[in-house]
Parts: structure tokens; C-alpha cells; sequence
């Protein structure tokens, strides 16, 4: 199989930054032998090691990844962990297939609590519900379709008008929203350290060790990184996007880059004026910015996309700050402490990319922007399926990923349809 193209970032993880400087883990070294290797150490790789370990823990498992815990994709995400179904799996045609999902999704999030508390991660842990707001038309439609699957499925939620979101959060940019007390926020870069230091002793990880191939070892497999090599009878592909060299099918899977800056702590007087307390808010449309505060009394703002190639930051940052100030202008003074990308895995139709891609070779990717609660879900029924254990149906609850055409008609098509959706949803932007 070719080379792997790794993970490659212009500036380095605003949530890690917040953070102490981590404990490193050594390299990879020499040629060692396990029974699973796991490429990824992201909230679906620790959900398949901490799961495969509880199922078989008289066996070798080692994980490999290419940057350090905290630094990658599950650190620079926005920190939304929510306890039932994401928007773009969420249907209230399928009540039955929803309620299955709400209630995985509920046992995720309970799993990765019960972690946080037993090992005492510092990572901001707070159930503080969510909100989703539309400003302009397409966004309202698509506010409407949300708020009919969480009746539909008899949820709770809060339909909010515009005064009531302007107290909430000090800005009248919005017309209509919605508040769901289901979602916790979280520190990204604290959770994935903390979950990766909690792993049993007998779960071996190595930072700083991208897999370059996977290839077929006679009847196991051996993956290789730049210092070494490992030998195992199975190997899961945790790393996203990044899987498509290694094994994954790259006709379903491609890659995009996200964006997201962090305002300095705020004075008292603005902390006040955005909003008491931690809250979060979701975009009604998928174009729209994600924003939230923390724990410190920063801003967090999250938009913008681009396709395989992390765009020019300072660029970046400038549309951000336009975002952020046509919301809040109080804050038009204020600048960015820390602006950064990273990428996300991503289906044409959003069904994740999982299961058994060759004998004994096993991929989960394209979680579609939901890699905290869904990624530990995902994770937790691969490692079932690898001991052969009776399972989730992954591929009946969320489907399978559809086909895409191969780069240049791809790139063609995602620009193409990113330009019809921002024009759509410019309201939102």
C-alpha cells in the first residue's frame, strides 16, 4: 500500500496551548510484535483499546499516533459532547432507529463521564445543554427540521426567540433558536490526554509514530513507522481520513479542514455582556459558526472550510473576526489569542466509513464532525466486531458511505456544492 500522507498543521492547538506542557510518550523503536495495533490515538482509538483490553485483556495491544495526545484532530475539536443523535444523523421519520441512536449515544457519553471522574481528568467537564440558532431563511428551515425530530422523538428542548437568545448570549444577531439541555462542553485537548494517560498499563502507546504502510505479513499484518515496526494479527485504522492510504477505501472517505480562534480572557464587563456562564452554540446550518465560552472567560469561534489543504491562518483569522464581530461588535477591538485548523474525515452522505475493510483489518472514519461521543460509540463496536462479539449494527443505524468521484471532479464537486451552500446559507456565515 503507498505512503500515508500524516497529519500536518500551520499552527499548533489553541486548547492545547491552554494546557501544561504534556508528558511524552517515546517513539516507536525497533520491531516489536503485538495481537492488535491501533493507528490513531483519537477518542476512537482509546474507545477501541479501552474495550478490546475489557474484553480480552490477556492480549498485546499497541497504539501508535503521529503527533502527541492532545495536538491532533481530537484536541482541536470544539469541545461538544452531545447525549443523543447529531443533526445530520437525526430523522423524525425513523423514530425507532433514533431512539436506538439517543440511546447509544446517552451509554457513549455516560462511558467517557464515568472515565473523567474515576481518573479525575481536569478537562472543564460540564453539562451546560446547547444551543442552535438561525438568522436568515434556510437557516430557519433548517432550525424547523431539528426542533420536528426532537419533538418527534419526544426530547426535551426550549424554542427560543430573539430577546430571549440576546439575554442568553448578548447578541440580537439571531431570529429563532433552540435550547437542548442534552450536550456537555469539554476542554478537547485535556479530555483526549487525560483519556489516553487512564488507559490500562497493558495498552502500550507510542507518540510521534505515523504508520507509513500496512501491508500483509503472511496471515498477520505489519505496520510500519519511520523508527520501526509492529506485527499483529489485527489492526484497526483509527486516524480519520489519514486511513485512506493505510487501507480505507478513499473512494467514501475524503478530507476537510476546519477553523477555529480563541479571543483572549475577556474583562469582567464583556464576560458579562456575551452571556453568563459556559454555554455553546451549534449552527442551524452546516455553513454556520459554532461558538462557545470557557471556563476563563474566552470566546471560542469555529467556521470555514476548506478541502484536503489547510488554508493561510492569517486569512482565516480575518473572516473569523468579521463573523465574530457582526454577532458581537463590542468585540471588535479584541483580538485573536489563538487561530488554528484541523481536519475531519468526511462521507458524501455522512455514513461513517466503519467495519472490516480485509481479513483481520478493521477501519472507523468519517465521523462527519461528531468525534467525541460518536467516535468513542464507533470505537467501542469495533473492538466487538474485531473478538467477534455480537454488537451494535453500526451499518443499519447510520448506513454506509456512498461513492464519490476521484480528485479533480471531487475538489470540483465539494467547491460547487460548498459555493451553493454558502450562498444558501449567508445569513449564517
Amino acid at each position: 500500500m503507498s505512503k500515508a500522507v500524516q497529519p500536518s498543521h500551520l499552527r499548533p492547538c489553541g486548547w492545547q496551548a491552554l494546557l501544561p506542557a504534556p508528558s511524552s510518550r517515546p517513539e516507536l523503536q525497533g520491531d516489536q510484535v503485538a495481537d492488535l495495533v491501533i493507528v490513531g490515538a483519537g477518542y476512537t482509538g482509546v474507545a477501541v483499546a479501552r474495550t478490546y483490553h475489557r474484553l480480552a485483556p490477556d492480549r498485546r495491544i499497541v497504539m501508535i499516533d503521529a503527533e502527541a495526545a492532545g495536538e491532533g484532530s481530537p484536541g482541536r475539536n470544539s469541545g461538544f459532547m452531545l447525549e443523543i443523535a447529531l443533526a445530520n444523523d437525526a430523522s423524525a421519520d425513523q423514530l425507532a432507529r433514533m431512539s436506538t441512536l439517543n440511546a447509544l449515544s446517552r451509554r457513549a457519553m455516560a462511558t467517557l463521564k464515568a472515565q473523567v471522574d474515576e481518573h479525575a481528568i481536569d478537562c472543564q467537564l460540564q453539562r451546560t445543554g446547547t444551543y442552535r440558532a438561525a438568522r436568515g431563511d434556510e437557516g430557519r428551515r433548517a432550525l424547523a427540521r431539528y426542533r420536528g425530530f426532537l419533538e418527534a422523538a419526544g426530547l426535551s428542548h426550549q424554542r427560543l426567540e430573539r430577546e430571549q437568545l440576546d439575554a442568553a448570549l448578548g447578541t440580537r444577531y439571531y431570529a429563532e433558536g433552540i435550547f437542548s439541555p442534552d450536550c456537555y462542553l469539554v476542554q478537547p485537548a485535556a479530555l483526549i490526554r487525560g483519556l489516553v494517560a487512564a488507559l490500562p498499563e497493558a495498552v502500550a502507546c507510542h507518540e510521534r509514530s505515523p504508520a507509513l504502510a500496512v501491508q500483509r505479513d503472511n496471515r498477520a499484518w505489519r505496520v510500519s513507522t519511520p523508527k520501526g515496526s509492529l506485527r499483529a494479527r489485527q489492526v484497526v485504522l483509527a486516524n480519520n481520513a489519514f486511513a485512506r492510504p493505510l487501507g480505507a477505501d478513499a473512494s467514501r472517505l475524503t478530507a476537510i479542514y476546519t477553523y477555529a480562534a480563541l479571543t483572549a480572557s475577556l474583562s469582567p464587563g464583556l464576560t458579562a455582556a456575551i452571556g453568563a456562564g459556559p454555554w455553546g452554540l451549534l449552527p442551524s446550518h452546516r455553513l454556520g459558526c459554532t461558538l462557545r465560552t470557557t471556563a476563563d472567560g474566552r470566546l471560542m469561534i469555529r467556521a470555514q472550510y476548506s478541502y484536503e489543504r489547510e488554508r493561510d491562518n492569517a486569512a482565516v483569522a480575518a473572516g473569523l473576526k468579521s463573523s465574530l464581530v457582526a454577532r458581537y461588535p463590542e468585540l471588535a477591538g479584541i483580538e485573536f489569542e489563538r487561530v488554528w485548523g484541523g481536519t475531519t474525515g468526511l462521507t458524501y452522505n455522512g455514513a461513517p466509513l466503519w467495519g472490516e475493510v480485509a481479513e483481520n483489518l478493521f477501519v472507523s472514519a468519517g465521523c462527519n464532525g461528531g468525534g467525541i461521543v460518536k467516535g468513542t460509540l464507533l470505537g467501542e463496536a469495533l473492538a466487538e466486531l474485531a473478538l467477534k462479539r455480537r454488537g451494535v449494527d453500526i451499518p443499519g443505524l447510520f448506513g454506509t458511505p456512498s461513492w464519490m468521484p476521484p480528485d479533480p471532479i471531487r475538489k470540483l464537486a465539494f467547491d460547487a456544492i460548498r459555493f451553493h451552500e454558502q450562498r444558501k446559507g449567508r445569513d449564517e456565515a
